[in-house]
């Protein structure tokens, strides 16, 4: 199926056994047959290149209205437009939300976003208040994504492709990591922040960071974010 499809294809659980979906052209359907012989063809709707926007509902943290550019913001709120790309984050995983409420809950102040993904934490932390605002990510593809929903929020962050585990870290008052357990680990164990706020594990996890005290936790869905202050 790679070989045939490398763009990707879905599987799906069935009774006994597993279904390969490809979602493909007549000519792809001649290859899929030829390969495994006959399958079962399906005709998509014509509306099926829209249809993924009805997955992305917005959400709403406290005084934050976090949404797609299709949705209306409540009026008592303050919005943030994300555009889902091809960068981690809409604000719709758990992850997310526990971090906007340590940070609703925090002084605005300067702030390093690490691993931006999208941008939402720190486009959402512009809209809060922080300044400056510094979003660094690897992925080429997470820093245009910021870069673009930042402008189309009319916030002013610096967003920049950078390695978190190996490259200079600007000095801030705040520093978010809303990646895996051990980059939390390894990132935090770099920054030269006041506070830190730390999220993409477990519940079950914890994040060992000894130069850190323990601040805070909020939970959700299974997921955990942590406060720490510096000790």
């Amino acid at each position: 199926m790679l070989d045939l499809f490398p763009q990707g294809f879905e599987e799906v659980e069935m009774d006994g056994g597993l279904e390969l979906a490809a979602y493909t052209t007549a000519g792809g359907e001649e290859r899929l047959w030829q390969v495994f012989g006959p399958g079962r063809v399906t005709e998509v709707e014509p509306d099926w290149a829209e249809r993924w926007k009805q997955f992305h509902r917005p959400i709403r943290i406290g005084a934050l209205w976090i949404g797609p550019p299709w949705e209306e913001p409540d009026a008592d709120a303050i919005p943030v437009v994300i555009d889902p790309g091809r960068a981690f984050g809409t604000g719709s995983h758990p992850t997310t939300q526990i971090c906007l409420e340590h940070l609703l809950e925090l002084e605005p102040g300067s702030l390093l976003d690490l691993g931006c993904g999208s941008g939402v934490l720190s486009i959402a932390a512009a809209r809060l208040g922080f300044a400056p605002v510094v979003a660094l990510d690897f992925d080429e593809a997470a820093v245009e994504a910021t870069h673009d929903n930042a402008a189309a929020n009319g916030v002013d962050i610096t967003v920049a492709q950078a390695d978190v585990l190996t490259d200079d870290l600007p000095e801030t008052a705040l520093a978010v990591a809303n990646i895996a357990l051990d980059l939390c680990e390894r990132a935090g164990s770099r920054v030269t922040s006041r506070q830190l706020v730390t999220s993409g594990y477990l519940e079950s996890e914890r994040p060992a960071l000894p130069a850190w005290r323990h601040a805070g936790r909020r939970v959700r869905g299974g997921w955990a974010a942590d406060r720490f202050e510096r000790d």
